[in-house]
C-alpha cells in the first residue's frame, strides 16, 4: 500500500499541480486511488470532527483553480477550503501575490448539503474579490469570522451574489483522516488537502 507520506513526497515540487508533468500526474493519481481504497473513515460526512476546519490545498487537477496563476502580474499563493459544519458552509479562499502591497484575494462562499455518506451537493452563493490590505485579511479564520459576523459589508471589495443555477456541483470525500482529505468533484477534478 502506498501511504500518505509517499503521496505527499510525489506532490512536493508540483506547486499544487501547476508544475506536474504527465508522469507525475499519473503517479499522483495512482497514489490517491491507493489511499482511497484504504479510507479509514468510510462515512466521511458523519465524521464532522474531522471535516470541520481550515484545509490547505496541496494538489489539484482543477483547471479553474490552476488558471488563476496565469493572470498577468499575479502568482497564486495558498489556497484554502474552510468547512463550517454547523452552518453547512464552505469558504474557498485563494491568496494572490504580485505587485508589493497589492496582494489580492479571491473567495467563493458556498453552502453544502449531504446527499449520501460521502457526497455533498454544493451551491455557490457569493464571490468576493479584493486587496488583502483593504479588506483586513490576515488569515482564513479571521476572514470567515468577518463574513459570518457581518463586519465585512463595509470593506472595499467586489462582493456579489451568485444567482445562476449552473453555479453548483457535487463533491465526493473519498478519503479523510486527522490531517489529510481527498475529494473528487463533478468536473472530474481531484483535490488533496491538509488540515491547518
Amino acid at each position: 500500500m502506498i501511504g500518505k507520506s509517499t503521496l505527499i513526497e510525489i506532490i512536493v515540487g508540483t506547486n499544487r499541480g501547476l508544475l506536474a508533468n504527465q508522469q507525475q500526474q499519473q503517479a499522483i493519481l495512482a497514489a490517491i486511488a491507493n489511499l482511497e481504497d484504504f479510507n479509514p473513515t468510510p462515512r466521511p460526512l458523519a465524521a464532522t470532527n474531522l471535516l470541520e476546519g481550515n484545509w490547505r490545498l496541496l494538489y489539484t487537477t482543477s483547471k479553474a483553480l490552476l488558471k488563476i496563476d496565469r493572470l498577468p502580474f499575479c502568482k497564486l499563493g495558498q489556497i484554502y477550503q474552510c468547512i463550517r459544519v454547523r452552518s453547512n458552509s464552505v469558504y474557498n479562499i485563494a491568496e494572490i501575490y504580485g505587485i508589493p502591497s497589492l496582494e489580492g484575494l479571491v473567495s467563493v462562499v458556498a453552502k453544502f448539503e449531504p446527499v449520501s455518506e460521502r457526497r455533498v451537493q454544493v451551491k455557490f452563493q457569493r464571490s468576493i474579490i479584493g486587496l488583502q490590505r483593504l479588506i483586513g485579511y490576515t488569515t482564513p479564520g479571521n476572514f470567515i469570522q468577518q463574513i459570518e459576523s457581518g463586519d465585512f459589508q463595509n470593506k472595499l471589495a467586489f462582493d456579489f451574489p451568485i444567482q445562476s443555477e449552473q453555479q453548483q456541483g457535487w463533491l465526493d470525500i473519498t478519503y479523510i483522516d486527522d490531517n489529510l482529505r481527498i475529494a473528487r468533484g463533478n468536473e472530474g477534478s481531484v483535490f488533496v488537502l491538509t488540515k491547518t
